[in-house]
């Protein structure tokens, strides 16, 4: 017995020189973590270097409607012999000027450009697609190290609970009014909330890793964030559903998408049309520097498809296939999000009504534990009938932690769900 309560004190000693409260080195609010996060995230830079990819690939097909003009310089020297004969030598220079022009392909590269266009929109929306994963990402690492926060907090207390009650046994069974089996149990049950404490306090510093990660920060420093546990964006009215998908990231990424098919459906169309262009140069030449022979042209090409081997057929049939594809896609993606929506409501819904349950079920088994305590202390209920109460008091302190956490993990899917971005305002 002695040598268990010295383990005891000895596990509490070392208990209060617990590395999370002496390396915590800043306390972070959500806002600080959205800031840094909107930075530095990779999965976000990556998302911006994509829109800019975009970008320049309309400049690029754009580039096709400006006439294309190009400059050249030659000198070379050449030497002729015969036989029996000394060789010549003959010296050629010029410089000069050209340029094409295209005039008409049937509106090809103007729907390229268009379609182009929407890519660009679609890199856009998939920026505000990633935000939206990344919010979800980042505030369930958020949630994760305020719940392991309070998670040592209750554990605390917890230990205390256990505590005092082994000691209360304890002073009964050294009296003769207690049997082993009441101590043991004690005996345990400080053990094992020892041990979760231990746990608690060595998982928080896998949360703050996994804040770490998701501020996009390179170099790890420990941390706390500080935050209540209340909703803020409950929805209790139900929300229009229908509204609220329009304007989803991934929706709009699909329409963009499906607007670039139809823009490249009628580029294919357009490849069945005669390509026009004008062309036109002029340049210097002759035997010595500077040369002074004028030459120039001025001319029109046009290209006509006659037989390609279906190709022509063949493009606009893929084109028109995408288009399909698309155009299912965009209906398939809008009846889901409405489903994930309603989804994600419910659940928040029943988050939020089960922290209430929860709370006035702690409330009911702390008023139950003190009256309970007081009974046994002076005899009017046994040990078996005490020692559920007491254990009723310890669950309920942990099912209203993770309750209260549930609930702001369910808000963080409901905001995913309706897609909104890092920089959400309400939380």
């Amino acid at each position: 017995m002695k040598r268990f309560v010295k383990g005891i004190i000895t596990i509490i000693m070392l208990w209060g020189f617990s590395p999370y409260t002496a390396y915590a080195e800043e306390t972070l609010s959500w806002q600080d973590c959205v800031k840094e996060a909107a930075k530095n995230h990779p999965d976000l830079i990556a998302a911006v270097e994509e829109i800019k990819q975009s970008e320049a690939a309309k400049k690029i097909t754009a580039s096709s409607l400006y006439p294309q003009i190009d400059a050249n310089l030659n000198a070379s020297t050449s030497r002729t012999a015969t036989d029996n004969k000394p060789g010549t030598t003959a010296d050629s220079y010029s410089y000069g000027v050209s340029g094409t022009q295209l005039i008409f392909d049937g509106n090809k590269t103007i729907n390229n450009v268009r379609a182009n266009s929407e890519d660009i929109k679609a890199s856009q929306q998939n920026y505000r697609f990633t935000s939206t994963q990344v919010r979800l990402n980042l505030r369930t690492a958020f949630i994760n190290l305020l719940k392991a926060q309070e998670l040592i907090r209750v554990t605390e207390e917890i230990v205390k609970i256990r505590k005092e009650n082994y000691e209360l046994i304890t002073l009964r069974y050294e009296s003769g009014l207690e049997h082993r089996g009441a101590l043991l149990t004690a005996e345990a049950n400080l053990a094992e909330a020892l041990f979760e404490l231990a746990q608690a306090k060595r998982d928080i510093g896998l949360a703050q890793r996994q804040m770490t990660k998701e501020m996009g920060r390179r170099e790890f420093i420990p941390m706390m964030v500080k935050v209540d546990f209340d909703v803020v964006d409950s929805a209790r009215d139900k929300p229009d559903l229908e509204a609220l998908v329009k304007n989803h990231p991934s929706l709009q990424q699909l329409i963009s998408q499906k607007n670039s098919a139809e823009f490249s459906l009628r580029s294919a169309y357009a490849n069945f049309s005669p390509t026009l262009s004008g062309s036109a140069g002029a340049n210097k030449g002759g035997t010595r520097w500077t040369p002074r022979g004028d030459n120039w042209n001025l001319g029109l090409a046009l290209s006509v498809p006659i037989f390609e081997g279906g190709l022509r057929l063949a493009q606009v049939s893929q084109a028109q296939g995408l288009l399909n594809q698309l155009k299912e896609n965009e209906r398939s993606a809008k009846d889901g999000l409405v489903v994930a929506l309603e989804q994600a409501w419910v659940s928040l819904q029943d988050a939020i009504e089960t922290v209430d349950v929860q709370y006035k079920n702690l409330n009911a088994t702390e008023e139950r534990s003190k009256i309970a305590e007081a009974e046994y202390a002076t005899g009017f209920i046994t040990y078996d009938n005490w020692t559920i109460i007491e254990d009723n008091l310890v669950q309920a302190k942990i099912s209203y932690l993770n309750a209260r956490a549930n609930a702001l993990q369910t808000e963080a899917n409901w905001i995913k769900a309706k897609g909104e971005t890092l920089e959400y305002a309400k939380n």
